[in-house]
């Protein structure tokens, strides 16, 4: 399959193989892939199915090797016949001997050099090869790897759609993004999201790394001025990408990372932010790294889904085309970065949970078999909306906080997670970013700056040495005092006027976290996990 797409990549008339990031800049203009903001970035809008993921549309090639490998269980790993595979992947190749010009760009995932894996990207789009230069790494860090002689070849075709009747009953849609691990492959056709080709080659590495005796973790990280490092995970609407963005504290990324014996690295070259509602007050280096001015050639920030007005400004607060905006820039845009993006292992991890019942404290110190529990349930929750008053949070568990990319059997994650912090004596805490003195609707929510002054106790050990209390419904280790911070909110059946109610909200949120471990992985991973689950 390689060697036919690379004949044909031989072959084509028009194919221009990494050529410079500003003429990918110019031809995404002239080509109209996306147009010219007033501060030089470029702007660009999808078709409406594809401002975010469509995990509907995403397909894992059920191959003889790597099938054992994966959790066909969980609800995102839809498999796909092999035979169905080569179909798409034979169809994409006639779509791309059609395309006047081709774009082909060689790229590596991961930033220690021994972990990196070599991508070739070949699109018709200019502009998804200008985000693989964002978003990936330069390929001059290649010859120490272990995938050395490995290359994971992506075909992305944004525009196209999927039309021959053949696959009418193997695809729910005209849309595909499927990867094949055996044979390192992936296909994009139909969706015009940057995400979709950044995640496939995260779950990519989250499915290889293993196997090489390295954890993948979708986390934010940085490093502090000790030289410690710490990472950050958490869903959506948690502020992972807020509290890692700290003065303090050089960022070796926001998003994707390993973990191996040689420490911690970035996979990424770049971030890929989300900007609705952004502020320049609470968050200035994400907001001028992507709004500073500069000739559009040099820019190359792509601003995706964004409203932007005939004057070329934008309003990042107005979400009628999408909630999921987003911004795809270099990390050397940024000012306070570790520019090798690698660090020792961290000293800390930190938990966040956007607990909108209001029941979890605002930090709590977690035991090795709590770490591993809480990391494979990668709880959070969210509101199910607000149109006729207030609602009931909608309790939300995705394992190991990425639940989509993560696409291996539980244990796999888990017992690696669990090795690496006892080997290395990583201090994790749960932190809640949601709600204190009831739920939402009635209490409200942490203040960020009563948050970021937590965590930085954490991250200075200021925690390590205090007394700390025991909770009954989740288990926890609750802190009697944190420096800084008040008493009276370090308990959170103290901040509720009514502890009855509060009672009854914690054990319904704990039983929720029972019957979620005993339907999704009971069974499928270490006993002892079942001893440190809420509810049991």
């Amino acid at each position: 399959m390689k060697e036919i797409l690379n004949n044909q990549i031989d072959s084509h008339k028009n194919i221009l193989i990494d050529i410079s990031r500003s003429e990918l800049i110019e031809k995404s203009v002239k080509n109209k892939n996306a147009i010219i903001s007033k501060n030089g970035a470029l702007a660009t809008w999808t078709h409406k199915e594809s401002t975010g993921r469509s995990p509907k549309d995403t397909y894992i090639v059920k191959n003889h090797k790597s099938k054992k490998k994966i959790d066909w269980s969980s609800p995102n790993n839809n498999p796909l016949d092999p035979k169905v595979f080569k179909m798409i992947w034979n169809d994409a190749i006639q779509i791309l001997k059609e395309k006047d010009e081709l774009f082909v760009t060689n790229r590596v995932i991961g930033a220690d050099a021994k972990y990196a894996l070599k991508v070739k990207t070949i699109s018709d789009s200019s502009l998804t090869a200008l985000f693989t230069l964002n978003m990936f790494r330069e390929e001059d860090i290649f010859t120490e790897s272990i995938f050395k002689d490995e290359e994971f070849q992506l075909i992305v075709l944004p525009y196209d759609k999927l039309k021959d009747k053949k696959y009418s009953d193997k695809i729910v849609s005209d849309m595909v993004i499927a990867s094949d691990f055996d044979n390192k492959r992936g296909v994009v056709i139909g969706s015009s999201y940057g995400g979709s080709v950044k995640k496939l080659m995260f779950t990519a590495m989250s499915f290889y790394l293993p196997d090489k005796n390295v954890l993948p973790i979708h986390c934010s990280a940085n490093k502090g001025k000790d030289g410690n490092s710490a990472i950050f995970l958490g869903l959506s609407g948690t502020g992972k990408t807020t509290l890692s963005g700290d003065k303090n504290r050089s960022l070796l990324g926001d998003d994707e990372h390993g973990w191996s014996d040689d420490g911690i690295f970035n996979f990424e070259n770049g971030c890929y932010a989300k900007m609705i509602d952004i502020d320049y007050k609470k968050e200035p280096e994400i907001y001028d790294a992507v709004m500073h001015k500069d000739d559009y050639k040099n820019h190359g920030v792509i601003i995706e889904n964004a409203m932007m007005y005939p004057n070329g400004t934008f309003d990042f607060f107005d979400s009628r085309l999408t909630k999921n905006s987003r911004a795809s820039y270099p990390l050397s845009f940024l000012k306070n970065i570790k520019k090798s993006s690698k660090s020792v292992a961290p000293k800390t991890v930190i938990f966040l949970a956007a607990d909108a019942n209001g029941v979890l404290p605002p930090i709590a110190k977690l035991s090795i078999e709590q770490a591993m529990f809480w990391y494979l349930m990668g709880y959070t929750s969210k509101l199910a909306g607000t149109e006729t008053g207030v609602v009931d949070p909608q309790t939300t568990f995705s394992r190991f906080f990425g639940e989509p990319f993560m696409v291996r059997n539980p244990d796999d994650y888990a017992r690696l997670f669990g090795k690496y912090i006892k080997k290395y004596e990583t201090t994790v805490y749960l932190v809640n970013t949601g709600w204190t003195g009831g739920p939402y609707g009635e209490g409200k929510r942490f203040d960020i700056l009563v948050t970021k002054k937590i965590v930085n106790a954490a991250l200075s050990y200021r925690l390590k040495n205090v007394d700390y209390e025991n909770e009954k419904y989740f288990k926890l280790k609750i802190p009697t005092s944190c420096p800084g911070i008040s008493k009276n909110i370090l308990n959170p059946r103290n901040t509720w006027k009514n502890k009855e109610a509060y009672d009854l909200r914690a054990k319904k949120l704990a039983n929720e976290f029972a019957n979620h471990f005993d339907k999704t992985f009971k069974g499928k991973v270490d006993s002892f996990l079942e001893n440190v689950c809420p509810g049991k």
